[in-house]
């Protein structure tokens, strides 16, 4: 198959899947990953399509992601309440496994961590750091390739690691929510999140209401997956009723 056949057909695919990765392609058209890598590199330039890690999406899905820099001097004070409501949520035993999702608003939360005993698990350097601040913690970090957008570690050896434990309760954050569910724009990062929201006994979600009503490329988590949504008191009652209806526990601050 010549170069323009590949990347014909790799448009077609993309049309029809919303996405494809750089492993599948090398196997389906028998070439090498740096074929195709300069197949997807060419029709990036082409603007025909956008590079993401692994592999590609259309440039209708594609997303700019706030890095965690610009993040931190978003819509702080509602994130420090959101946090301070949230804290109401920890298990009431201070020797229970709480797992923590990267993210400045779950980041809010360390300081309601002080005077916990039991283990505090997370993929993000940058939260275990702060956890370290308080020293009856017993902090793990979970392997694997560490985003530099969210500084949080991603890939096939963090969700085994997070498989392999069950803590009493994961808070985890989000790029936006609506009824549907809770979606984040890098496939990768949703892989992490789900796991999470699967090996919880319980799963809570901080967001602020910026982030209502939107819907980003991944969906991680649907509302039956999710037992509360902490987030500020912006929300519009008719969402926080449909999210009430689907189950979900909404408390704002």
């Amino acid at each position: 198959m010549y170069a323009r056949e590949r990347r014909r057909r790799i448009l077609e695919l993309l049309e029809a899947s919303g996405r494809v990765t750089v492993t599948e392609l090398a196997v389906d058209f028998d070439v090498t990953t740096e074929t195709v890598r300069r197949d997807l590199d060419q029709l990036a330039a082409e603007r025909l399509l956008v590079r993401v890690h692994g592999g590609a999406v259309p440039p209708s899905t594609a997303e700019v992601e706030p890095d965690l820099e610009a993040r931190r001097t978003t819509n702080v004070a509602a994130k420090r309440r959101i946090a301070r409501a949230a804290a109401s949520l920890l298990p009431a035993d201070p020797r229970a496994a709480v797992m923590l999702d990267a993210g400045t608003t779950v980041g809010e939360l360390i300081p309601h961590l002080s005077g916990r005993r039991g283990p505090v698990i997370t993929h993000a350097p940058a939260i275990a750091q702060g956890a370290l601040v308080h020293t009856d913690l017993e902090v793990h970090v979970l392997p694997g390739r560490v985003r530099p957008t969210t500084q949080a570690a991603v890939g096939a050896g963090t969700v085994e690691a997070v498989g392999l434990l069950h803590p009493e309760l994961v808070v985890l954050g989000c790029n936006g929510f609506d009824p549907s569910g809770f979606t984040t724009p890098d496939p990768d990062e949703a892989a992490v999140k789900s796991a999470m929201a699967r090996c919880a006994s319980r799963r809570i979600v901080l967001a602020d209401s910026s982030k209502a009503g939107t819907r980003h490329l991944v969906t991680f988590a649907t509302t039956a997956g999710i037992d509360a949504l902490v987030t500020d008191d912006g929300l519009p009652a008719e969402l926080a009723a449909d999210l009430e209806e689907a189950g979900i526990e909404v408390l704002t601050a």
